[in-house]
């Protein structure tokens, strides 16, 4: 995306990009295209592909915003567009009322031959989460030029398309040009029904031969109690994220790269408070809600979207929720720690390393994404005491998309925030003894709390180092935290480098390159080193590729991607 509300701006305040740089990809077409996020007016593609009989997927935001990088270093190649090509002409003709598909409105079931045949300039066709659309149109008005929407044409894009932003709501920036949707489209895969939502003779887990999980309940006379079977160890944090609102009960698992997800009405009326109790070995977790009025209900509830399905993540829409701002604190000059409340019936805790996505509704809807941080770099381990509080650290664009917007809310004004995305995982820091961190200006926000459980809870990592690039030394971001850690804790070290610094400043200066990366990084014999990488685009790929010239595997690096 083009916008400078970037979660993950390095050190040049320039229009790079990232709540985690992701590395470029070849599918950069729509993002670029697509920085409003969606429009308002969606309900017309959600009727169509309700017709279609295809669950509406929306998909605002997974990667940050991409915006130019300096020095030439950006993973993608934006092109000067023509006079009146731009997004908002885009969307004037998008909505003129044209035949954008060339079908005078028709719809159709595609076939991977028919798809194939519409390749060219004139005539191009691509398919993305089983939906196909006539992009033709749309070539001019693409920042990336028609060379990288050329790379999806007559074929299924949606795994270029994942590589970059899967936020990106291409339904909304797309809707005119839908074709229809592919003849194999590739359905959720459903477990087989539970024992019923009828009361179970036992809460016992029944014993099927598959590894999808399944539920199962039981009630009291003031109580309902959902019991979901994982078969499988589950994370110690961040596992499951519970919506109870107006008695409607939304229940998603992340289990890996797998979502499980419990959709009901519930057959009566309940208390709106929630609580989820996890047993992480055995695989158990356990929903309980109180009834408002006491006795014995016949059923669980009306299934409703989704119930009951095991789906990858990146296939899962994401989901929404109304958070109130609780407070805002100054971190630097123009960047600020709010603190938000879930509201009553959401539990949602966000683990290291994943980030959520803020949207408001402006002209447009306006999407991006956040890493969570602790209210403080030492903050105790696990949950604080305010469960229900999320922590973001944003910077502050004057002219960006969303960032004023934050910027202007008041105590109590409310905004939307997704359940956690992303893909780190902490399993590879299992065996590691040395822990490199590499962040680039608000690339460091994922940093923060890995800092945190390297130190608490890995005692196998005798050493994190975290090498901090920012432009000048006002831009660093708890400066005065980091050190006070560093000096308090031999196994934690940190550096900065300034690419702009003034003259009395002693550290490293630059940018980052093969020797500042020699030098820094130390792999002592016998040691397992992990590096993790965290920045705007260019600074991202610059650096994972000069990792890689050093003899790093791809096991022993990680970028986080937004």
């Amino acid at each position: 995306m083009s916008d400078k509300d970037s979660q993950d701006d390095d050190s040049d305040d320039s229009d790079s990009l990232s709540s985690g740089g992701r590395s470029g990809s070849s599918f950069t077409t729509f993002i670029n295209s697509v920085i409003s996020g969606f429009l308002r007016n969606w309900g017309c593609l959600r009727s169509v592909h309700n017709m279609l009989n295809v669950p509406t997927q929306s998909f605002p935001a997974p990667s940050s915003q991409q915006r130019v990088a300096p020095s030439g270093l950006s993973g993608r190649n934006k092109v000067a567009l023509k006079p009146g090509h731009s997004l908002m002409d885009w969307i004037r003709f998008s909505k003129s009322g044209k035949d954008l598909t060339g079908l005078r409105g028709r719809l159709i079931e595609v076939t991977q031959a028919e798809l194939q045949k519409h390749n060219t300039r004139d005539d191009c066709w691509t398919c993305i989460r089983g939906m196909v659309y006539n992009v033709t149109p749309y070539m001019d008005y693409h920042p990336g030029g028609e060379e990288e929407l050329m790379k999806a044409a007559g074929i299924d894009g949606t795994d270029l398309f994942d590589k970059v932003h899967r936020w990106v709501n291409y339904e909304s920036m797309l809707k005119e040009c839908l074709v229809g949707r592919m003849a194999t489209a590739i359905k959720a895969v459903i477990p087989p029904p539970p024992t019923g939502l009828a009361p179970p003779t036992s809460a016992a887990p029944p014993p099927p031969k598959d590894s999808r999980p399944r539920y199962d309940w039981f009630q009291t006379d003031a109580t309902v109690h959902l019991v979901i079977y994982a078969k499988r160890k589950i994370p110690s944090t961040g596992c499951t994220t519970a919506d109870l609102q107006a008695g409607v009960l939304r229940l998603e698992v992340l289990l890996g790269k797998m979502s499980y997800m419990i959709h009901l009405r519930l057959a009566d009326e309940v208390e709106a408070n929630v609580a989820v109790h996890t047993a992480f070995s055995v695989g158990k977790i356990q929903i309980s809600i109180r009834k408002q009025a006491k006795g014995k209900w016949t059923s669980l509830g009306q299934p409703l979207e989704f119930h009951n399905t095991f789906v990858l993540k990146k296939d899962r829409a994401l989901y929404y929720r109304d958070c109130a701002l609780v407070s805002k604190t100054k971190v630097n000059h123009n960047t600020h720690v709010f603190r938000l409340q879930l509201p009553r019936g959401t539990v949602m805790h966000v683990p290291v390393g994943k980030h959520v996505y803020l949207k408001a509704i402006q002209d447009t809807e306006v999407v991006r994404p956040y890493t969570a941080v602790d209210q403080k770099l030492a903050a105790a381990s696990q949950h604080s005491s305010q469960e229900s509080d999320l922590y973001l650290m944003i910077k502050v664009y004057p002219d960006g998309v969303l960032t004023p917007h934050l910027n202007s809310l008041h105590v109590g004004d409310h905004i939307a925030i997704s359940g956690p995305e992303g893909n780190f995982s902490l399993r590879p820091l299992r065996d590691v003894t040395y822990l490199y961190l590499l962040a680039a200006g608000t690339g460091f926000t994922p940093m923060a709390r890995l800092i945190r459980l390297a130190l608490q809870d890995f005692d196998t990592i005798r050493q994190t180092k975290l090498l901090f690039f920012n432009r000048q030394e006002e831009d660093i971001l708890w400066r005065c935290e980091l050190d006070e850690l560093a000096a308090d804790n031999e196994r934690f070290q940190v550096e900065y480098v300034l690419s702009e610094p003034c003259d009395s400043w002693t550290g490293r200066k630059g940018r980052v390159d093969e020797s500042m990366l020699k030098d820094f990084l130390n792999r002592p014999d016998g040691s397992k080193c992990y590096v993790c990488v965290c920045g705007p685009t260019a600074f991202t790929e610059l650096t994972m590729g000069l990792l890689k010239q050093q003899g790093f595997s791809d096991e022993e690096l990680h970028a986080f991607q937004g």
